[in-house]
């Protein structure tokens, strides 16, 4: 098998915390990276000798696989911050474009029949790939569903670009989960809240591969 891809997770809210953490837990190595370098350094400490803190430009210079688990419009200011850097790069978009409403719920922020993946995809720099990824459950269903057995949990998917299928999977899967994809950015819509294939969704649940594949 040939050597895993470096991952760094950049963002450490609810969402990055938990993929850190999982990650970890499959044995697999990550840098985390976020704008207060004091928590980065601080879940490396919990997480043990498989997780290191850096600084978030030297964490995208090291690694091959970068999670940008922030906000759906911080990741726009970091593709356009970090365009050099991340030239090369497998960036993995968990985010989903909401925010509070006046309900104590949440909005969608951009249009109706508009995904965050095929946005994003509008701002990658120049040689990056772009998978939509590592955003269809919710933190606590991330956390407690991970490595779930007998029948492992799925995660969905979706990305232009399949050669790097094999890399996602191995990530989703040292995340705990079953990976599945969905196809291309333009399927990424179903992935992210309000859609068919979330959990805060008409999906309403995880799912395992058979019950999975009912939907698909």
């Amino acid at each position: 098998m040939p050597n895993k891809l470096k991952v760094a997770v950049i963002g450490l809210g609810s969402i990055g915390k938990v993929v850190a953490t999982n990650l970890v837990k499959g044995n697999r190595s990550v840098i985390l990276a976020s704008r207060k370098p004091e928590d980065a350094k601080s879940l490396a400490l919990q997480l043990g000798n498989l997780a290191t803190a850096a600084e978030i430009p030297a964490a995208i210079k090291e690694a091959d696989i970068i999670v940008m688990s922030v906000w759906f419009d911080t990741i726009k200011g970091l593709l356009s911050e970090y365009k050099t850097e991340l030239q090369g790069k497998i960036i993995v978009d968990p985010s989903n474009p909401i925010a509070p409403d006046e309900k104590g719920g949440f909005k969608k922020i951009i249009g109706e029949n508009e995904s965050a993946g095929q946005l994003i995809s509008l701002a990658l720099p120049k040689g990056t790939k772009l998978a939509k990824a590592l955003g269809t459950l919710g933190a606590a269903s991330l956390a407690n569903a991970a490595f779930q057995k007998p029948d492992a949990a799925v995660e969905f998917y979706a990305t232009d670009d399949t050669s790097i299928n094999g890399d996602i999977e191995q990530l989703i899967r040292d995340n705990g989960f079953e990976p599945l994809r969905v196809g291309g950015l333009d399927q990424s819509i179903r992935i992210e809240v309000f859609g068919d294939l979330h959990e805060f969704g008409a999906l309403g649940k995880t799912v395992t591969v058979p019950e999975a594949k009912e939907k698909l």
